[in-house]
């Protein structure tokens, strides 16, 4: 009977620590609730912006919105609020301590590129003497720290899957990854994907969509894209070690190339805009379809957890953040899908640091409400069931067996 108490016994510690595992991730998930949903708050003070785009040398012509005749910088004076929490203060040179030896990779298309260049310059703003190398070879970039041995890639793959050249023209293979060979062994991982799959006509890169056994002209943008999602979360799943990389995949970034969906019903663009959304009520009501998708995958895979970046609601506010006329293509162009730097993706990276903390085992949600302070509660309160509840288990087994 001695044996059996044994291995009830461990079985039971096994489903403890499997139970506080579940519930350090559902608490973890609450915490990210509430960091995505709040207000947009003028900061006149120093605070912000996080860094001048005169402090990063190495910042790309078509987001320096400043450097491009941009004549106003209200847009640079915003901060992001959560409701129920102060969103951590960034520390770039905290960042690159806790990255020591590390590699961070964001996989996506042009909006990677320009988180990452946000990315760079936040750090570089953080440590500016410490020495720092910039490589580009092909579609890989790599920014590197050497003091703190740390590098920061950009990959670009703008659907994650394959877009292959053949004798019969462009293929979108929706069923295969082929550059996921540089993608293993990262450290941090943060994809995305979502703008490119909306393209017609010239802007269109493929020529032919391959699914399985069949090859189509076109199809269901939508149905595409989940299903090179699903690709994507299979090759997560098969090739990532979850004790070994932290894996991100950045919500929907919402442009704005037409102001009735923020209630200005003159058909403008957002050229000449300098404030955010002030009314919620013209936000969207439902989820944005790519959104919808993006958790619907992840709620599929057995990789847990992957963290979503959920950057959609609060960038659909920021009507103001784009570069319009004042970015690569000047006047000739206009832009209401990238943002200016400093701008929005630096409150992305916050976000991102705030799941970086929040991963080592640090509180990030210092409340600002009862909300949060409720959850904090909840969450004790269950640590403790959970382990009184082992400890009566195993407290009864050790006196009958």
């Amino acid at each position: 009977m001695g044996r059996l108490g044994i291995v009830v016994g461990v079985k039971i510690i096994i489903i403890y620590f499997h139970l506080l595992q579940r519930e350090a991730i559902a608490a973890e998930a609450i915490v990210n609730e509430l960091l995505f949903h709040g207000r947009w708050v003028y900061d006149d003070s120093n605070n912000y912006p996080l860094y001048n785009s005169s402090d990063c040398p190495f910042l790309q012509d078509e987001f320096n919105c400043i450097a491009n005749g941009r004549p106003d910088n209200f847009y640079l004076h915003y901060s992001w609020q959560p409701f129920s929490c102060n969103l951590p203060r960034f520390d770039g040179e905290d960042l690159l301590k806790r990255l020591k030896g590390k590699r961070m990779m964001f996989v996506g298309d042009s909006l990677s590129l320009n988180q990452w260049q946000s990315l760079t310059c936040m750090l570089h703003k953080a440590v500016p003497h410490a020495k720092y190398s910039l490589n580009r070879q092909g579609s890989l970039s790599t920014f590197t720290f050497p003091e703190y041995n740390v590098s920061l890639l950009l990959s670009r793959n703008v659907f994650l899957v394959d877009l292959i050249s053949e004798e019969k023209g462009k293929v979108l293979k929706l069923n295969s990854i082929r550059d996921g060979v540089i993608w293993k062994e990262i450290d941090v991982l943060i994809f995305d994907t979502w703008h490119w799959w909306l393209h017609t006509g010239r802007k269109q890169p493929w020529d032919y969509i391959e699914d399985g056994k069949n090859t189509y002209r076109d199809m269901d943008r939508l149905v595409a894209y989940e299903k090179a999602l699903e690709t994507w979360a299979t090759w997560v799943n098969l090739n990532v070690d979850p004790t070994k990389a932290v894996v991100f995949l950045q919500g929907v970034s919402p442009d704005h190339l037409n102001s009735s969906d923020w209630g200005d019903w003159s058909n403008k663009t957002c050229e000449s805009e300098t404030q955010p959304v002030a009314d919620t009520k013209y936000l969207p009501t439902t989820t944005h379809p790519g959104e919808v998708i993006l958790e619907k995958v992840l709620n599929t895979m057995s990789f847990k957890p992957v963290y979503l970046l959920k950057v959609t609601e609060l960038s659909q506010l920021r009507k103001d953040g784009h570069p319009s006329v004042y970015g690569y293509g000047g006047r000739q162009g206009m832009d209401c899908t990238h943002w200016c730097l400093p701008g929005v993706p630096d409150t992305w990276n916050q976000l991102l640091y705030a799941n970086v903390l929040q991963k080592s085992g640090m509180q990030i949600c210092f409340s600002t409400s009862s909300t949060a302070n409720n959850i904090n509660l909840i969450t004790i309160f269950n640590f403790t069931c959970i382990y009184f509840c082992s400890v009566i288990s195993l407290s009864i087994l050790f006196i009958y067996f």
